[in-house]
């Protein structure tokens, strides 16, 4: 027995909070619209999901992952090591050291809620996202 499951990632206070939905296939679409149902404490709202696929078989007690995608970003920036050292922001020490150290070549910060900055790893996909309008108030269109 096999169940896919999404998992959007949110901005949290020492790690992320995380919601976990099933769906019924890794439908990349359809999480983008479940993503805009999100919310978490304080209000924020998903900068990131994932898919993973659960498998039980008859004698299992519970499921185990068998299989997961990169994440993909709700939008963002992505930067690599060289752009963040050549801006040389002093508030961005931390960064730096943490991009060296741990061989983050690039980075994503998000766009569309409070502020998070993540290793943008191999299997990862930054995609097109227009965040919801804040109060709820409807989207307005721009001319073009």
């Amino acid at each position: 027995m096999k169940q896919h499951f999404v998992t959007f990632l949110s901005p949290g206070t020492f790690v992320h909070a995380e919601t976990t939905k099933p769906i019924a296939s890794w439908d990349v679409e359809l999480a983008k619209q479940l993503a805009r149902k999100v919310k978490e404490r304080h209000g924020t709202t998903p900068f990131a999901f994932f898919f993973s696929t659960r498998a039980r078989g008859d004698a299992d007690l519970d499921s185990r992952v068998v299989k997961q995608s990169g994440r993909y970003f709700l939008g963002g920036k992505v930067e690599t090591l060289a752009e963040v050292e050549a801006r040389n922001d002093p508030k961005e020490e931390i960064l730096r050291f943490n991009m060296r150290a741990n061989k983050w070549y690039r980075i994503a910060t998000n766009t569309n809620s409070w502020r998070v900055t993540q290793p943008l790893e191999a299997d990862d996909v930054v995609l097109e996202w227009t965040p919801a309008p804040a109060n709820n108030q409807p989207a307005t269109a721009t001319a073009a």
